[in-house]
């Protein structure tokens, strides 16, 4: 066998992993970290990213930032799977499921449903800076 049919498996492993070790460090989910960050909010109704109806305009709901979504299928995400987001705003915190995923949104913006938004400061704000983070 040459040199370099005995080096491709090696090669191949090198280049593996990388891509596996930023793939993983790129999908944790940062639970109890607190993020400084802003927050806003939509009133959307129809079918959120867990797969199940939402509607945004009456239900206390988030959308997380699509960086932190891990899963081909959203649907089968970790997210959808109890995990809830701790908003707190001067004073005020609210903790609401996550329902469905933000693509606009940075790594420290979340989307709020309109109800939850209201609970933190009044809809006519548009945008207010906020902590939040994960919790189960």
């Amino acid at each position: 066998m040459s040199k370099i049919g005995k080096s491709l498996p090696v090669l191949a492993a090198v280049v593996a992993l990388p891509l596996t070790i930023t793939g993983a460090a790129g999908a944790a989910v940062p639970f109890a970290n607190p993020i400084g960050g802003k927050a806003t909010y939509y009133d959307n109704a129809g079918y959120g990213a867990c797969g199940t109806r939402i509607n945004a305009n009456t239900e206390m709901l988030v959308a997380v930032p699509a960086s932190y979504w891990t899963s081909p299928n959203p649907n089968n995400d970790p997210l959808c799977k109890g995990v809830s987001v701790e908003v707190s705003f001067q004073g005020r915190t609210i903790r609401v499921p996550v329902r469905d995923k933000c693509p606009s949104c940075d790594r420290t913006h979340i989307d709020l449903s309109k109800p939850a938004f209201a609970r933190l400061a009044d809809p006519s704000r548009g945008v207010i800076q906020v902590t939040w983070k994960f919790v189960r």
